[in-house]
């Protein structure tokens, strides 16, 4: 049945893949067809929205360029009545009467200075007839313009001829550029002299900075007076003509300052736009190559031309964004039409291999019901097998546990033995001097020796309950356990052990301990386990010192045991709790204490950790879950 059903459907599959093929090649006709019709779209729209975007720009500049000329218009003519005004002060015309006077030239000095304060002008001062310099606002300053001749400025020779002047250039003496005012001072028809008045255009600069544009400043002859970009100031928008640089030389409008050359190019669009392409890598602390959309406005009273520059890489992205849009979605109107086309035919293949399809698909699906039954078979087998592993494995883990204790005991036999014998010793005197006084007839000494034989008894007998707790198999049911007893067990049954180094061990219980959740004699298990390696550690130092001590912190009560050995090395810490892990000699334990330890803490759903000790050596820190005061579990 399966034999037949592959056969049928690879005769309808390769129908399928020859209709396929007739598709395909269709397919790449309209594909060809598609790319040429978007790549024409796309010029055109770019083109369309190149203009739109430019045209937005060009009014962002030309708004940008009315508020700029305003505002420069706004604060020429704050100043520009000034001059005038200062001329006929009666301190500048005491000077212009007698210059040479000291007084009155320390009047002028003063009253100027105090003047230029006010106005918040840059600098005013008085020249004579000649140009030169009587009294200044910076007269006490080392860059003093007093003792200078001005007569070379335009600002000088328009107030003496035609009654104001003004220009701006770059100060020969203040090295600051400025906007210059000058007005004659007259007694009558009589030229005295000639007031002048600079004001800082610096802080003009300081209001034309923009994310999108620069705005500039140039003088007839193209040369960048103001500029919201350091780079271009001084830099000559066209070639400097020789008329116009003996004119420069004349005036000294840029002192000594040297000119260069703007590396620009620029084009008139359709619309009408100049654009200026800047190679901003020739000139000082810029790079790249820049583009810029103009808008000008000329400011014939200071002779000026006010350039706002719009940088035009926002309008094109724009345009380039609004592009890729336009061209994304004809490629999606396109993609749909084809993905519909596509769908159509492959329904129409579709039906035609679903007959195929199922045909096939009932003979595989017999077969695949006798795998998955054999599958479902082994899995169960499996299972089974590894439930019984787990079960072997906890007996094996319980098995490990009980013979870590019965080899602990066997360590301490020993001990035990001495410790046993001290008690049977101490038995047989008492009982000989109890038979010796009975025999005298002294009944009270007797009875002492009687008492203190009884006092032996319960000491052989409390070491003998103490081991066989010990000893034996713990449940593995947790309850509430008095941590006191379980440490008052544990140092009974480590105390042989801790004799026979000479160890000193000091307990320090906090009153009112709470009660854990934990099985008395598992946490009996883990406090030897920590007091006996105390011992192993403490061994052989001269100083033998071991600390136990139990506090309650929040809902968990923390033991920890510290000695005074040599500690545990950084390089084994993180091992320290792994199986058969000891740094013992060969015979003294088979490292499996600490690695027990560390599960029985796990079972408690506490932790343990090594920390740093208090007395030199190693410390274990063991925090148990507090719990609420009940029976002690029993185990």
């Amino acid at each position: 049945m399966a034999g037949r059903g592959d056969t049928y459907l690879f005769m309808v599959q390769g129908i399928a893949q020859a209709a396929q093929m007739r598709r395909h090649s269709g397919f790449l006709v309209w594909l060809v067809l598609g790319l040429i019709i978007l790549w024409g779209g796309g010029a055109l729209v770019h083109a369309q929205a190149t203009r739109v975007f430019l045209n937005e720009a060009a009014g962002r500049a030309e708004g940008t360029l009315q508020l700029a000329t305003t505002a420069l218009d706004g604060y020429l003519e704050r100043f520009e009545r000034l001059p005038p005004l200062l001329a006929r002060q009666q301190p500048i015309l005491d000077l212009a009467e007698a210059p040479d006077d000291p007084a009155r030239v320390d009047a002028a000095n003063r009253f100027l200075r105090d003047v230029t304060g006010v106005l918040g002008a840059s600098d005013i001062y008085f020249m004579d007839t000649t140009g030169l310099t009587r009294a200044a606002s910076n007269f006490d300053l080392p860059r003093s313009f007093v003792g200078g001749n001005f007569a070379f400025r335009p600002y000088f020779s328009d107030a003496v001829a035609s009654g104001a002047g003004s220009f701006y250039a770059l100060g020969t003496t203040s090295r600051k550029r400025g906007y210059y005012f000058g007005a004659p001072v007259r007694n009558g028809d009589t030229l005295l002299g000639v007031v002048a008045l600079k004001i800082d255009v610096e802080s003009v600069e300081a209001a034309w900075s923009g994310a999108d544009y620069h705005v500039i400043v140039t003088d007839p002859k193209g040369v960048v007076f103001l500029s919201s970009n350091p780079a271009w100031r001084f830099g000559m928008t066209r070639p400097l003509t020789s008329e116009g640089q003996d004119l420069l030389e004349t005036t000294r409008r840029y002192a000594d300052s040297p000119l260069f050359d703007i590396p620009l190019r620029a084009q008139t669009t359709a619309q009408g736009h100049v654009l200026w392409e800047i190679s901003l890598s020739a000139l000082p602390g810029a790079q790249g190559q820049g583009e810029y959309l103009l808008a000008s406005a000329a400011m014939p009273e200071a002779d000026w031309t006010l350039t706002v520059m719009q940088n035009t890489a926002p309008a094109r992205a724009q345009a380039l964004t609004f592009t890729a849009g336009a061209v994304l979605a004809l490629a999606l109107i396109g993609m749909m039409v084809a993905v519909v086309r596509q769908r159509r035919a492959r329904l129409r293949d579709l039906l035609v291999m679903q007959a195929a399809a199922k045909v096939q698909l009932e003979a595989r699906v017999a077969e695949r019901t006798r795998e998955l039954a054999d599958v479902n078979e082994a899995l169960g087998a499996e299972v089974a097998e590894r439930r019984l592993v787990e079960v072997n494995l906890r007996r094996a883990q319980d098995d490990l546990v009980q013979a870590a204790k019965l080899a602990a005991l066997g360590q301490m036999s020993a001990a035990l033995g001495h410790e046993v014998n001290q008690p049977l010793g101490a038995l047989r005197n008492y009982a000989e001097n109890a038979v010796a006084l009975l025999t005298r007839d002294r009944k009270a000494e007797t009875q002492t020796a009687l008492e203190r034989i009884l006092d032996m008894a319960d000491r052989i007998s409390a070491i003998a309950r103490r081991l066989h707790t010990f000893g034996r198999r713990p449940g593995q049911q947790l309850g509430a356990v008095d941590v006191t007893e379980a440490i008052e067990a544990a140092q009974e049954i480590a105390g042989p052990r801790l004799r026979q180094v000479g160890a000193t061990l000091s307990v320090d219980i906090a009153p009112g301990l709470s009660l854990v959740r934990a099985g008395p004699v598992r946490l009996q298990q883990v406090l030897v386990n920590l007091l006996t390696n105390a011992a192993d550690a403490v061994a052989d130092r001269a100083e033998r010192r071991i600390l136990l001590t139990a506090r309650d912190e929040a809902e968990a009560v923390v033991l920890r045991v510290e000695d005074s050995g040599t500690g545990v090395p950084p390089d084994i810490a993180l091992r320290i709790f792994d199986p058969f892990f000891s740094t013992k000699g060969v015979g003294n334990g088979l490292g499996l204490g600490l690695s027990i330890t560390y599960n029985i803490i796990k079972d408690f759903d506490g932790a343990i950790a090594l920390v740093p000790g208090t007395l030199g050596g190693a410390g274990f820190e063991v925090r148990l879950m507090s719990a609420p005061k009940q029976d002690l579990a029993a185990e």
